[in-house]
């Protein structure tokens, strides 16, 4: 199994709904967090982070970083949404990475395609 597995539970995403997203770890060593970036690739819009581990979000965040201190089991859960109405489809990177002393040591990304 790798050290880090990013999931999202559907790759088609719709302006302004909810995406929901998974890390899991089976990094062996010890680590800070993980770290979610996502890219909307052809355009220079932001996707805005909105809750982790059930836990609001009270302000907008494009970067998510999640403290081990708060992943129970070496998982979390993420919600998402982009807030824009395309006028084409996006492709969507999604990348997860382990942080350990201010270093990325591991990470895993998927790409998921938002349109109209």
């Amino acid at each position: 199994m790798k050290d880090i597995k990013l999931t999202l539970d559907n790759l088609n995403i719709k302006p302004n709904s909810e995406i929901k997203g998974y890390v899991t770890v089976n990094y062996p060593g010890m680590y800070d967090g993980v770290v979610i970036n996502t890219q909307i690739i052809g355009s220079n819009k932001l996707i805005v982070y909105k809750s982790y581990n059930d836990e609001k979000i009270s302000n907008n965040v494009s970067r998510l970083f999640i403290s081990r201190d708060v992943m129970p089991d070496n998982k979390a859960k993420f919600t998402a949404v982009i807030e824009f109405e395309p006028k084409q489809s996006h492709d969507v990177k999604f990348r997860a990475s382990i942080i350990e002393q201010h270093k990325e040591v591991e990470s895993d990304q998927l790409f998921a395609k938002f349109s109209a």
